[in-house]
């Protein structure tokens, strides 16, 4: 455990930015279910819809790290393409 008041403090930090990271990746990881789920259901204005949430969420936790920004962007790209498809 942190022993000196600065550390004991940075401990606190920690733990708070780690909760509102895994709420935020947890948010967004929900956001790209909603659009697969949409897509295998085979309905392309939801899947449309669903990823016109989805998207910024997903452009917000790439700059703040939460995801890195080439990963946002694949999955961004293949699930415009699986929508386009439909």
């Amino acid at each position: 455990m942190a022993n000196s008041a600065g550390s004991r403090k940075r401990a606190r930090q920690a733990e708070t930015r780690r909760q509102h990271n895994a709420s935020l990746r947890s948010m967004t990881r929900t956001y790209m279910k909603k659009v697969v789920s949409a897509i295998e259901a085979g309905d392309k204005e939801a899947a449309q819809a669903a990823f016109t949430v989805a998207a910024p969420a997903m452009d917000s936790a790439a700059s703040k790290g939460i995801f890195h920004k080439n990963k946002v962007a694949r999955h961004k790209s293949r699930l415009n393409a699986q929508i386009k498809a439909l």
